[in-house]
């Protein structure tokens, strides 16, 4: 029975849809005007892209597969860490809060 969730429409568009979700929340506070908190959640909905990635099948991953499994977990991985590290280490600015 689990495996007939997957194979839906919806069911492969979970993993997109959680990792939208968090981007969303990141763009929200974004707009709230605490970029640092937004910039971190970004990277993090990278992160979980790169885990998803990791954990579920091609199949199963819907929107999140690009190329292999292990270029992608790679690039998102990457990219997440570089958003993350940018946002905690810039200090003053015009965004500075």
């Amino acid at each position: 029975m689990p495996e007939q969730r997957w194979r839906s429409a919806a069911g492969q568009h979970l993993p997109f849809a959680l990792v939208l979700a968090v981007v969303g929340l990141g763009v929200l506070r974004i707009a709230q005007y605490h970029w640092r908190q937004g910039a971190v959640l970004i990277g993090i909905a990278l992160l979980i892209a790169a885990l998803l990635r990791m954990l579920v099948t091609d199949e199963q991953a819907g929107l999140i597969a690009i190329r292999g499994r292990g270029i992608d977990a790679l690039l998102y991985s990457g990219l997440g860490f570089s958003v993350i590290v940018v946002a905690m280490t810039i200090i003053g600015g015009p965004f500075s809060r």
